[in-house]
């Protein structure tokens, strides 16, 4: 028997639960119910100027009472299974909770373990992460002690959030370093999976200009598939290659954890500072349930334009675990939380769904202390800026937009977007 039973269920209390639950509420639907565990609530996006420097971690992190929406139930428990054909959501403590309509937004999974000798090494040996929040502040402390040396920058093949980051501290980094004169005694490399560092070429063409100007080492088509803190080294592979089969004759894989030759390790190279960003995925228990694709990273499978579930037309997903194909980023969930709510309201009058996404995210891509590049597209890859272009070049860096990056967003995302205002 269920514990209990709501009109609508949301699954998650982050960005995208907060902001659903909230346009919910101001529609009128008095029975809605968050799951989330969490006591805090973060402001994500900003651990990229925390591990640069340009920001403290405090300013990132609130209560999650205070996100709450009033008028919201707030289950405060871990959901744990579903089960769809009879709409319900069973937590770890054995409650369950069935739903007239469920919202699914548990977030995305880092998937620390997946690169050999990355989880043991996070915070010390000089590698760090701006992916977690106790760690952030650790790698502005590791980029602050570096004066010469090799500096290296991560970024994972498949879909992240905020898919900008891995490249935006390695920007602060050196720009923190040119400042302080010891850029030039410090090699630089940025390994990204991509065939280009961005999937717009104007903005590639940005963007390549600004690692030039960094002396940036670019390694595409490339990812650290193993590090080992002992001797600080990490092996790269070459997914560009046909042939992975085995190493580069001129690549010391013994010096590294033996699944380096497993995981067709093509070079080997020695680190002094490493900002390492994780593989990442559905929630283990989101790709083993019933929504899930069933397929790869186990996303909640969903109508990339309607938000709606593909086999059952009661559930919704939006953010990191949707198999929508956008951009993993705040600003595509901003898009949305609108859609979902207009097309939940919609299911529950037995109506038409009207809401459609159309794929925008924005990707904010710092590349100075006092310099932004605001890359904003759509499913298509086609440029979709806020600002009209005569007014500020989207392709191109701007002052303006880091003023929006380090105050203007976080104002926005705290007392508007979760608010379900904007």
């Amino acid at each position: 028997m269920a514990t209990a039973k709501h009109n609508i269920v949301i699954i998650g209390g982050g960005t995208a639960g907060i902001s659903v639950a909230a346009r919910l509420v101001k529609k009128g639907y008095d029975d809605v119910a968050v799951i989330e565990p969490s006591d805090k609530h973060y402001y994500q996006p900003l651990w990229t100027l925390v591990g640069g420097g340009q920001a403290k971690a405090s300013t990132t992190e609130r209560p999650e009472q205070s996100v709450m929406p009033k008028g919201a139930t707030w289950i405060k428990k871990a959901a744990e299974s579903f089960d769809p054909d009879n709409n319900s959501v069973t937590c770890s403590d054995g409650s369950t909770y069935e739903y007239d309509a469920l919202v699914v937004c548990p977030g995305i999974q880092c998937d620390w373990g997946k690169v050999e000798g990355a989880e043991e090494t996070l915070g010390k040996d000089g590698m760090s992460s701006n992916y977690r929040f106790d760690l952030a502040p650790k790698m502005w402390d590791m980029i602050r002690a570096t004066r010469s040396g090799t500096a290296v920058f991560t970024m994972p093949s498949g879909p992240i959030k905020c898919a900008g980051a891995p490249q935006k501290i390695a920007y602060l980094a050196c720009d923190h370093w040119r400042r302080e004169g010891v850029l030039g005694d410090i090699d630089v490399h940025l390994v990204v999976p991509t065939p280009r560092i961005f999937g717009i070429p104007a903005i590639a063409d940005s963007l390549d200009e600004v690692i030039a100007d960094y002396g940036i080492n670019l390694h595409t088509q490339s990812e650290v598939v193993a590090i080992d803190p002992t001797s600080k080294k990490f092996a790269i592979r070459d997914l560009s290659s046909s042939d992975q089969g085995q190493p580069s004759a001129s690549a010391p894989c013994e010096a590294l954890p033996s699944s380096a030759v497993a995981t067709n390790a093509d070079t080997v190279m020695s680190y002094d500072v490493m900002h390492f960003v994780p593989p990442q995925s559905a929630p283990d228990w989101i790709k083993a349930s019933p929504l899930s694709t069933g397929e790869g990273p186990g996303y909640v499978s969903v109508d990339k334009h309607t938000m709606q579930h593909t086999r059952y037309p009661n559930v919704f997903a939006l953010g990191d675990a949707g198999s929508t194909p956008n951009s993993k980023t705040g600003a595509a969930i901003r898009k949305q939380a609108p859609v979902v709510v207009e097309n939940v309201d919609a299911y529950l009058k037995n109506e038409s769904l009207g809401g459609e996404y159309h794929g925008y995210a924005s990707c904010p891509l710092v590349v100075s202390n006092k310099a932004m590049l605001l890359a904003e597209f759509d499913y298509d890859m086609n440029l979709a800026p806020s600002f009209p272009s005569w007014l500020l070049d989207p392709t191109k860096p701007h002052r303006p937009y880091w003023q929006l990056k380090k105050y203007g967003l976080p104002f926005l995302y705290w007392n508007l977007m979760l608010k379900g205002l904007a």
